[in-house]
């Protein structure tokens, strides 16, 4: 029985052969049905991510049970992530359910405070081979429930990273270079600069964040410069929910779910097709 990989090995390939894994954030069956679909057809490894409200709304047994299915189908690897988590406790349970990859949101803590937060989930996961991603710095926008106001937004310190990674143990780094979550308000523009010297000063996979709405040219240079994991959200929302308005505006009497999301799956895989090839994890199954 094959088994739900962990993202160890899967982004220590993408961090040696210099590209991207595409971390899609799914909210149910139709969602992950797209994301895995897309991904085998194009022999791309893919991290399944679910925020807290995407656990709470499908329930954290139900994505482990539909992610393990993907894995006997389908012959890539496959991995399942609790994206911007900040419950220490709740990572802990979905972990022992089965996600073998998590992220602790503890950048709106101190640094010490961060450090401290971060290493108990580092500590409660490597039990379960279970990775642990955290964030140094925040970024502006909102992911779920979380707001962070833009004057509030502070980029990763290239020195402090070292130091964080060193104490903490985590198995990859979120960098704060410039992206924001959801939808930008101007122009995005990334400090490549900055992301230069993190890469030159710590050793693990690096990830970008709200990498929806960012240029394409600006994702593939961070990834040319060492970004081997690039989280996708909110480019995905709006075309599958676009297509579901479009076809309820001409079918105004429809109500058989499987018709009226088949074209939010449809408007939804081109983005995910897109994005994979864009990372250049195609091919790399």
């Amino acid at each position: 029985m094959k088994k739900i990989l962990s993202t160890r090995e899967m982004l220590k390939k993408a961090q040696k052969e210099g590209y991207a894994v595409p971390a899609f954030n799914i909210h149910n069956l139709e969602t992950l049905q797209v994301v895995v679909e897309t991904a085998n057809e194009l022999k791309s490894p893919v991290i399944l991510a679910g925020t807290p409200s995407t656990t709470e709304y499908a329930g954290g047994d139900y994505l482990v049970s539909m992610a393990k299915v993907a894995s006997e189908k389908y012959d890539i690897p496959i991995a399942i992530h609790l994206d911007h988590f900040e419950d220490v406790e709740k990572i802990k349970g979905y972990v022992r359910e089965g996600f073998n990859s998590t992220m602790i949101d503890a950048s709106h803590e101190a640094y010490e405070d961060n450090i401290r937060i971060v290493s108990e989930v580092v500590e409660y996961a490597h039990k379960f081979d279970a990775t642990v991603e955290a964030e140094l710095g925040r970024l502006g926008g909102q992911e779920d429930d979380l707001v962070v106001d833009e004057k509030d937004a502070m980029y990763t310190n290239p020195d402090q990273a070292r130091d964080f990674v060193e104490k903490t143990g985590i198995d990859s780094l979120a960098v704060a270079i410039g992206t924001a979550h959801g939808l930008y308000k101007g122009k995005a523009k990334l400090d490549f600069d900055r992301l230069k010297e993190i890469r030159a000063k710590v050793d693990v996979p690096l990830v970008l964040h709200g990498a929806s709405d960012v240029p394409d040219e600006l994702v593939k240079k961070a990834i040319e410069l060492g970004i081997c994991k690039v989280n996708i959200a909110t480019d995905l929302k709006i075309p599958f929910s676009d297509a579901v308005k479009r076809y309820f505006n001409d079918n105004p009497n429809a109500n058989d779910p499987r018709k009226y999301m088949t074209p939010g799956k449809e408007a939804m895989k081109e983005i995910v097709k897109h994005k994979i090839l864009l990372c250049g994890s195609n091919g790399k199954a």
